[in-house]
């Protein structure tokens, strides 16, 4: 038995100052339950993504329990997951579990974070808590020593006058930009491929009403951003910011039982982590997205959209070719080439990824799920994927000295 989506919602993402967590639920699932049809007493089970709410504001232990009761909705199990980035891709990985094994009928998955405070500092604790906090220190002092050595060669080769820097960034953009100054001295990756990728997705935010940014940017205005990690530019990296999103998830049987409009099937939703032992030939990523393809028996070739974890350009990237939607090397071509824009070979992000929509980190694993599913249901707007019939979520989440924290890949099919 496959678990299906019968619906899903979410709130706009950005700067909520006014709003708090609880507000944003009852949006979010409330427009989830009208997409499905259903009343919230026909739920049997929710499961609560959410990464930070402990360190950001001091709610810990019952996080769900606090949200979804204050809109009329308990007396059943309602399970709290925090896994990362990939919170909320756990919480469906575990609601799909108890639904295939014939335990509960139809079930409430939501993911949910509020990010932004005045206070920086506080921000940072839940970044750097992402890591392996006993080498986090000296991991952060090496990735700094050498964005700066890349950043004065840089200036030095082209002669250009050192740009404006960016404000204070997450550990997590040193990181990437690691990454990316790997992946140019290997693959000959560009600096403008990455400005690429971003303008890319800045104009696919464009249609995307829900979006934190939705302003088109040019190759050019990209570049000339101000710097964050050398080589990415703020206009390359994911805003921090509010957000939350749910998913209708039951039983075919249930959504038979119901009539639901929009049926799309969760093929598979697969969880791992990098390796500390073991053949280093293939990626974390790609080990863990052939397990995906062979469960959903599709391979990368069927893929007619992925969300993909872009928390920068570099992100796209890497993510891009672990999943196998490009060779390994050619993900900033590929993008270049306008291959992953809407209307070519395989639109990637067309939401605008976790640069443009947001990265409110306990939501991004079910916003992107419910961004496949709309494509699915036809119900994507200016943005649609015309004729979607398998897409792809992929997230990943926290470091440690081994790599990824956590993964996950979801499949779903019309």
């Amino acid at each position: 038995m496959k678990a299906t989506m019968i619906g899903g919602g979410m709130t706009a993402f950005g700067k909520h100052i006014d709003r708090n967590l609880k507000s944003m639920v009852e949006e979010a699932v409330m427009l989830a339950l009208k997409d499905a049809g259903l009343e919230k007493d026909e739920i049997d089970a929710a499961y609560v993504g959410n990464a930070s709410q402990g360190v950001l504001q001091g709610q810990e232990s019952v996080r769900g329990q606090v949200v979804l009761h204050a809109m009329g909705i308990g007396g059943i199990p309602i399970v709290n997951l925090e896994n990362a980035c990939a919170s909320s891709a756990t919480a469906l990985n575990g609601a799909m579990a108890m639904i295939n094994a014939g335990e509960i009928e139809c079930a409430l998955v939501l993911g949910m974070e509020k990010m932004y405070f005045e206070d920086r500092a506080i921000v940072q604790r839940a970044f750097t808590g992402s890591m392996d906090v006993e080498v986090a220190e000296e991991s952060v002092r090496r990735m700094k020593e050498s964005e700066k050595k890349a950043r004065a060669e840089a200036e030095a080769g082209d002669n250009e006058p050192k740009k404006e820097k960016s404000g204070q960034k997450t550990v997590f953009m040193d990181l990437y930009g690691m990454a990316a100054r790997a992946h140019m001295e290997q693959y000959g990756t560009t600096q403008r491929q990455l400005a690429a990728i971003a303008s890319k997705n800045h104009f696919h935010s464009s249609m995307n009403p829900l979006a934190q940014y939705q302003q088109e940017y040019s190759i050019e205005e990209v570049l000339a951003s101000p710097d964050v990690s050398y080589p990415l530019t703020r206009l390359m990296c994911s805003p921090i910011g509010d957000g939350v999103a749910a998913a209708i998830v039951c039983s075919p049987e249930f959504a038979k039982k119901r009539g639901a409009a929009s049926q799309v099937e969760i093929s598979t939703c697969v969880l791992g982590s990098a390796r500390v032992t073991g053949d280093r030939s293939k990626s974390n990523l790609t080990l863990l997205a052939e397990k995906a393809y062979n469960q959903a028996g599709v391979g990368p070739e069927d893929i007619d959209l992925a969300e993909v974890h872009d928390a920068t350009a570099m992100g796209e990237i890497s993510s891009s070719e672990g999943l196998m939607l490009c060779g390994q090397g050619e993900g900033g071509p590929f993008a270049e080439a306008g291959h992953s824009k809407l209307g070519g070979k395989r639109p990637i992000n067309v939401s605008g990824g976790l640069e443009c929509q947001g990265h409110p980190i306990g939501a991004t694993g079910i916003r992107q799920v419910v961004e496949v599913y709309w494509h699915l249901s036809d119900k994507a707007g200016k943005r649609q994927v015309e004729g979607a019939k398998v897409g792809l979520a992929q997230n990943a989440g926290g470091s440690t000295p081994a790599g990824e924290g956590a993964l996950s890949v979801t499949i779903l099919k019309r």
